[in-house]
């Protein structure tokens, strides 16, 4: 495939998507999920007069009969849409860290905006194949992402972060909560992510909610008391003082056991025996290790049922609220008097 560059000034660009000769997002290319902060960083940098990496574009089909044709923005498409927002002063750019509006500048700012170069890759008239096969290695790496690398990659905002300050935890570290390969895979972000999300919504399916929370809470996460409450949480398990080999540091028991703790103790409002919790915890967990799977007694249902939930399926929403209403159970009978 033989390419060009060329350069294009700002204000060439703005007029091809008015014009509809540039199209921003073409059917292959990911939803614009930049923060605010992202967008104003972008800005401040072409005010500023530094460059920023080429973009890449490929020419669309052509009317043979007025010889008018477009062009499709093969990779760019998150800084040219900022571009142009900016411009138009769109109230879908919410500006930050002292970036001024485009209808606050100077002309003489105005005038250098418009006029900046930005770098332009073009790939001639590809197929479509090849279009997306030029996406595909733009965007690749090389090794397959799993689906929270892939969303890591996508999303840089409030509550990814958050979520990952969570999972540097010294409590997770102390028990040896995540092992290397987690690390190494972000399979900790996916369970602190996990954890939070529950926590201020509900039980859900698998990993069914994470994109919609990464989106939503992009650009803001307005849970200031989440990190003392989860502070205190791990806390409080830690002073249960639980056995090294304690079923409760198995990654879906410990889950269910955050989330059900801390509902009850800041949702709804419980005061703990922090012995009575201990004891108890101990051995509930001590029975379902013990249990006969083969022929549970009538009495060992409630820990057959439990071991079931977190041993098949475990990231099943079903499974996560029988977990989750049996370790319920048991902390409210702790309740102090």
């Amino acid at each position: 495939m033989n390419t060009t560059s060329t350069n294009k000034k700002i204000r060439d660009l703005i007029v091809d998507i008015r014009n509809n000769k540039l199209i921003p997002a073409p059917y292959f290319q990911r939803r614009l999920v930049w923060t605010n902060k992202n967008k104003s960083a972008l800005i401040k940098t072409i005010l500023d007069g530094y460059p920023f990496p080429e973009i890449f574009i490929a020419s669309g089909d052509i009317n043979l009969e007025t010889g008018e044709g477009y062009s499709l923005l093969v990779d760019g498409q998150q800084r040219i849409t900022t571009i142009n927002q900016y411009f138009l002063n769109s109230p879908e750019l919410k500006l930050t860290n002292g970036v001024p509006p485009y209808e606050n500048l100077t002309v003489e700012q105005k005038e250098a905006f418009l006029q900046y170069i930005v770098v332009v890759r073009d790939l001639g008239h590809p197929s479509d194949e090849e279009i997306i096969e030029v996406f595909t290695r733009i965007n690749s790496t090389n090794y397959s992402l799993n689906a929270m690398e892939i969303q890591n990659a996508r999303y840089d905002g409030a509550i990814k972060n958050f979520a990952e300050i969570i999972s540097q935890s010294k409590f997770f570290d102390t028990k040896r909560i995540f092992s290397a390969a987690d690390i190494r895979r972000m399979n900790d972000l996916k369970f602190t992510l996990t954890l939070i999300i529950t926590i201020i919504s509900t039980y859900f399916h698998r990993d069914n909610e994470l994109e919609n929370y990464l989106a939503m809470y992009n650009d803001d996460f307005p849970y200031e008391n989440l990190t003392e409450e989860l502070s205190f949480t791990f806390n409080f398990v830690d002073k249960c003082h639980f056995p090294e080999r304690c079923r409760c540091w198995n990654k879906a028991d410990l889950f269910t056991l955050i989330v059900e703790l801390h509902r009850v103790l800041f949702k709804d409002k419980i005061s703990l025996s922090q012995d009575m919790v201990s004891n108890k915890l101990q051995e509930f967990y001590k029975k379902v290790d013990e249990i006969d799977t083969d022929q549970p007694k009538e009495d060992e249902r409630i820990f057959h049922e439990y071991l079931k939930a977190s041993q098949q399926a475990t990231n099943d929403r079903s499974n996560r609220i029988k977990r989750g209403y049996t370790i319920n159970e048991l902390l409210v009978s702790c309740q102090e008097s």
